[in-house]
């Protein structure tokens, strides 16, 4: 009968969910109450007469309520975790000399959050996707008084709170349950959404397609439905009041949604024995015959980037030529020559914009006189790869590589009429939209070369041939997986010659599966997102700087376009606010404007450095507001104050 007076009580309390101000949600016993504040993220108030707590502070705009509800001294705030919407108004903690605890597993990401970012990337990098950082830490440092360990507990107003680790959304991710005479009500951070939905996806991708972030979140889900909660608080959503039936229910669609995901081909098991039954050895060590005038490298556990077109006349093009040691690839190119007749190579077609399939392009210019050919929206990532946030750029690799000259770049559809082959150049996304296709009959074979897009044993029906899944790659389905299954659908071809080093013959029915998990897959995402256009809670470049990265001297200024994107079929109303550290200025500070149905907007800002502003590397954020709703400071980009 308890528990139902609760849930009844709880029911009236999540019915005022639309009013602003604080909210009322429970009663936790011995004279303890439950409030909650939503601006960038829910905002918890834990009070017990004139004496509170928090957890998360959202913006920071529960401070000025806490006086409304005789509120007086605030003693503690206990952070979930560090992403920016939940912590970005902790500088205005310091007036009222709080205690902040926070999870030990992220504490460096509190109290030193420019350690995660750099004006040089690398694939090296901590809580990166190759070069690319995941965590989206704050502008500023937090002072940290307490670190929770992953199976902790704090007291506070006669209440015991248990500290549990869940991972999943963010890696060091923490809950906060505590035992009411009705039953526990646990404070889940962005661990589930009403609906048994995620907050975002962008925050779960910790690697390049292999789900180490889904894992977790299971593990986590699954503990905390043990404890059969009467009420979970989220930092982003209403109230869930059916949370054992909810968590399991997210739990149930994270693992039909795992095997879909993680990459469609046996990686690191069995996928060097698959690479293709086609291609055939050459007297030549490691270069294998797939047409009499196409050639690969093949080798155990030899994944490179290499395909020569080899025309009667001797003229070689490549496609694609990175990851190979260059004295290895001198030797074998002398050997091409002497027994192939290779005469010279015109130039090395490079499928999309990862640094891998161009990390030998500089030694081929030098040795070899090779020139690089591009789609022509892949140009400016690979000749200024800075000015970008995605993973795996040239710069990252640790070659050395800064950036690849382009000497030529193509319009997608433009044909090439090279050495008696009509070749055409086609944009075909799937793993990034920054990519090609290269396709024409040769050894009256339809091919076409496909860079990573795909990948497998075609002969196998279980594969459906799907590389990575990297949001940080830019690849909405709509113009990426789905775009390019559809393509290969078109244009049927007899052999598909994919990125390191697969050959697929017979392709027609890998293809049909390619596409079928390409709609699978976006489906999924749909049933997990927490926004009905999915593309705002898959993609982390919805708004983006360019340059990502800019380098400011003191009394000096510089420019950026800052890119506003609609996805939705209506008009989107935007207000943008660009938040600067200390001493930089922004013009203009805030953005206001409509885009019509999935349109994109570009906006010129100015930066201006002071002589107060700090040397080093800091954060310019933007706080995005759509249709009336608060995202916060979902998006930055990176700035160097120079003397």
């Amino acid at each position: 009968m308890r528990r139902m007076r609760f849930l009844i009580s709880l029911l009236i309390c999540v019915s005022l969910w639309g009013q602003n101000g604080l909210r009322k949600i429970a009663d936790l016993g011995s004279g303890v109450e439950a409030y909650v504040y939503t601006d960038t993220a829910n905002v918890y108030v834990i009070r017990q007469g004139e004496r509170a707590m928090l957890i998360d502070v959202g913006d920071g705009g529960v401070l000025a309520e806490l006086p409304k509800i005789g509120v007086k001294q605030l003693e503690w705030v206990l952070f979930t975790h560090h992403q920016r919407e939940q912590v970005q108004g902790a500088s205005k903690l310091k007036d009222w000399k709080v205690k902040v605890a926070v999870p030990e597993a992220e504490r460096e990401f509190f109290e030193n959050p420019m350690a995660f970012r750099k004006m040089k990337a690398s694939l090296a990098d901590r809580f990166a996707v190759h070069g690319a950082s995941y965590l989206r830490v704050s502008r500023e440092p937090i002072a940290v008084d307490r670190g929770f360990a992953k199976m902790d507990d704090f007291s506070w107003g006669g209440m015991l709170f248990h500290c549990v680790e869940t991972k999943g959304t963010s890696p060091g991710a923490m809950s906060y349950l505590v035992k009411t005479p009705q039953g526990w009500v646990a404070f889940v951070g962005d661990l589930i959404v009403d609906g048994a939905r995620m907050h975002t996806w962008f925050d779960t991708e910790w690697d390049y397609g292999f789900a180490s972030g889904i894992f977790p979140e299971v593990e986590s889900a699954a503990l905390i439905e043990q404890f059969d909660p009467v009420l979970v608080a989220p930092s982003h959503g209403a109230m869930i009041r059916d949370g054992k039936a909810q968590l399991a229910e997210l739990q149930r669609k994270l693992r039909v949604f795992e095997p879909l995901y993680v990459r469609g081909y046996p990686v690191f098991r069995y996928s060097g024995a698959d690479q293709d039954r086609a291609s055939k050895p050459t007297e030549i060590p490691h270069v294998w015959q797939v047409l009499p005038h196409v050639y690969k490298f093949k080798g155990p556990n030899y994944g490179v980037n290499f395909y020569l077109i080899l025309a009667e006349n001797g003229k070689g093009l490549l496609m694609d030529c990175g990851l190979v040691e260059e004295k290895f690839l001198d030797r074998t190119l002398e050997r091409m020559r002497d027994k192939l007749g290779l005469k010279s190579i015109d130039a090395c077609i490079v499928s999309h914009m990862h640094g891998d399939h161009m990390l030998n392009s500089q030694h081929l210019r030098e040795k070899w006189g090779v020139k690089v050919w591009a789609l022509d929206n892949m140009v400016d990532k690979m000749e200024r790869p800075e000015r970008y946030d995605y993973a795996a750029a040239v710069w990252a690799y640790p070659q050395g590589l800064n950036s690849v000259h382009v000497d030529r770049s193509f319009k997608p559809g433009e044909s090439l009429d090279w050495e008696g082959y009509r070749l055409n150049v086609d944009w075909m996304p799937g793993q990034t939209e920054f990519a090609l296709a290269l396709r024409g009959v040769i050894d009256g074979k339809k091919v076409v070369f496909t860079g990573d897009n795909l990948f497998g044993d075609p002969r196998d029906p279980k594969q459906s041939g799907h590389e990575a899944v990297v949001s940080r790659n830019s690849s909405i389905f709509e113009e990426g997986y789905i775009y390019g299954a559809e393509y290969l659908k078109r244009i049927a071809p007899d052999i598909i010659l994919a990125g390191h080093s697969y050959v697929m013959d017979q392709p027609a029915g890998m293809i049909e599966r390619y596409r079928q998990w390409a709609y699978d897959m976006r489906d999924a995402f749909r049933g997990l997102a927490s926004d009905k256009d999915y593309q705002y809670w898959y993609d982390p470049f919805w708004v983006r700087a360019e340059p990502y990265r800019i380098r400011l001297s003191r009394g000096g200024g510089s420019e950026f376009d800052l890119h506003v994107r609609n996805f939705r079929k209506k008009g989107q109303r935007h207000h943008v606010e660009v938040r600067t550290p200390v001493g930089v200025s922004a013009t203009p500070q805030e953005l206001d404007g409509e885009l019509a149905a999935e349109k994109r907007g570009v906006f010129r800002v100015k930066l201006a450095a002071g002589a107060e502003a700090r040397p080093g590397v800091q954060l310019v954020t933007f706080d995005i507001t759509l249709d009336g709703k608060r995202y916060g400071e979902y998006f930055d980009l990176i700035v160097e104050v120079v003397d």
